[in-house]
């Protein structure tokens, strides 16, 4: 596990993010007591597994969640230090201080997810070619790599963000940012993807 550095403005704003949903606190819940598989987390929540897959990700973001593989089965447990480290230095007076300094501009696709996204909704797909790949990649971190999905997995998931989950699905395969066999997706390695569009 990886040491955080001190907690700065942008982690607690992560961090609450974060916690602002009610199946991420259950799943943290049920962590707290041991590691668990997603099948398991899944059948305890009575969720389909790509979903708390999605809320793990977020989760191993601000490395509140960590992952071991054991087989074909990977195993999620809490980082306990993490975890106290957010409880001591995120409630700190001079941290919410931080949250009302002017924040640094922000970078370029930054700046377009900003655009096209409410919350986690994309207002609209970018008819700008570059764009529309900084939106898909933002949307391709919504899937796990080592995942298999069906086709009605995929578009549950991509339902969640844009209606147009068909064209969006195109869209990954068609960037390499996902492949797809026999009715089955699944994410690929960043270094498979396609260039990123000039």
């Amino acid at each position: 596990m990886s040491t955080l550095p001190d907690i700065s403005a942008e982690l607690t704003l992560q961090f609450f993010k974060a916690l602002a949903d009610e199946s991420r606190l259950r799943i943290i819940a049920l962590l707290t007591e041991r590691e668990r598989s997603v099948q398991e987390i899944a059948q305890r929540m009575k969720l389909r597994e790509p979903t708390i897959s999605h809320h793990l990700s977020i989760l191993k973001q601000i490395e509140l969640v960590s992952s071991r593989a054991d087989g074909t089965t990977r195993w999620y447990r809490l980082n306990d230090d993490v975890l106290r480290k957010f409880k001591s230095a995120v409630f700190k007076p001079d941290n919410f201080l931080r949250l009302a300094v002017p924040r640094p501009p922000l970078d370029w696709e930054a700046k377009v997810l900003a655009h096209y996204l409410e919350g986690e909704r994309l207002t609209k797909i970018p008819d700008a070619r570059r764009k529309r790949w900084v939106i898909l990649k933002w949307l391709a971190a919504k899937f796990e790599l080592g995942v298999q999905y069906n086709e009605a997995q995929v578009n549950a998931i991509i339902k969640r963000h844009h209606e147009d989950c068909a064209f969006l699905r195109r869209e990954m395969i068609s960037d390499r940012m996902m492949a797809r066999a026999g009715g089955i997706y699944q994410l690929l390695p960043k270094s498979e993807w396609s260039a990123e569009p000039r």
